[in-house]
């Protein structure tokens, strides 16, 4: 079953049967689940936001929001991997500058719990704990360790058959295992999702802010983070039942930083980019998915270019 097609609407407990779950399994396999915090979320506690060298939720692939609706628990565990090799620099023009990018390697792994309520009919529920993982290799300086846990709620209902509409919003905490991996304020990520479905393309994406509070750290200036503004699109097209190639946007643009002790924003704090990228869903079964892609920046300010491989591995049970 693909989601383009209305689950069956639940029958009471009792009578929910288990060829009813293995055919919302099927559909689920493709997905990475709502709400995938992406590596550029992780990478932003370890940078200043204008120095990210990945575009908030970046990882995510085709049908990622393809979700259903009226359906029994199930449970995910979905693992990221992330590798950017930014041999060059966007500086403050948009001029692209060679020697002064770096390589960081990311993971995320997290957990979902799916559920809908026979009390609110026709809408799906997502709960999800993610952690991330990073390594950073630059200006001949290297760190890594576990970044901020990110927590939170998704929710989304289907406008058609053929659609899906919803929202997730996310708290990630201040601190990683490391100084260098920890953003030292809190972040707030909320979005709106979507998807399209036809016969043999589909079309989703998500459109979002990323807050933070306040950063404070004893002996140095306060400063205010800048907001992030960011949205990621996916083209794909259904090949055969394996095999799904698709084509990626990504678009972020960071307001700058605001100095509290100074009274002034921090130069060049404000940054941009836009990143195209292709890549490759396997729907290995009704359970199980493997998504790998090809991503680089187009265009950029004030950050690292994006070089970048992601793969994605998806399991459910």
């Amino acid at each position: 079953m693909r989601l383009t097609e209305r689950p069956a609407r639940l029958r009471p407990p009792a009578l929910r049967t288990s060829a009813f779950r293995a055919l919302a399994l099927r559909a689920l396999a493709r997905l990475s689940i709502p709400g995938i915090i992406l590596l550029g979320i992780v990478l932003l506690g370890a940078a200043s936001a204008a120095h990210a060298s990945d575009v908030t939720l970046g990882i995510i692939g085709p049908h990622e929001y393809d979700l259903p609706v009226d359906f029994q628990p199930f449970n995910v565990l979905v693992q990221y991997g992330d590798g950017n090799a930014a041999g060059s620099y966007y500086n403050g023009s948009g001029q692209r500058v060679a020697g002064q990018g770096s390589h960081t390697w990311s993971g995320l792994t997290k957990y979902v719990h799916f559920r809908s309520f026979d009390a609110i009919p026709h809408v799906g529920f997502a709960f999800e704990i993610i952690q991330g993982e990073s390594f950073t290799l630059a200006n001949g300086r290297n760190y890594g360790g576990l970044g901020p846990t990110i927590v939170g709620p998704a929710a989304w209902f289907k406008p058609n058959a053929h659609s899906t509409f919803g929202f997730q919003t996310f708290m990630q905490t201040p601190v990683g295992t490391r100084d260098a991996t920890s953003p030292n304020y809190w972040s707030n990520i909320s979005s709106f999702i979507f998807d399209y479905e036809w016969k043999h393309f589909s079309f989703d994406g998500d459109v979002g802010t990323v807050v933070g509070s306040t950063k404070h750290v004893r002996g140095q200036n306060s400063y205010f983070p800048g907001i992030v503004f960011y949205s990621n699109l996916r083209w794909s097209w259904k090949a055969t039942r394996l095999l799904e190639p698709f084509f990626a946007l990504d678009w972020q643009n960071v307001t700058g930083t605001y100095n509290n002790t100074h009274h002034a924003y921090v130069s060049d704090s404000s940054s941009r980019e836009v990143a195209l990228g292709v890549g490759m869903m396997f729907n290995i079964a009704k359970n199980l998915s493997f998504t790998t892609r090809y991503t680089h920046s187009v265009e950029g300010r004030n950050t690292p270019e994006s070089n970048a491989y992601y793969i994605k591995f998806v399991y459910l049970w």
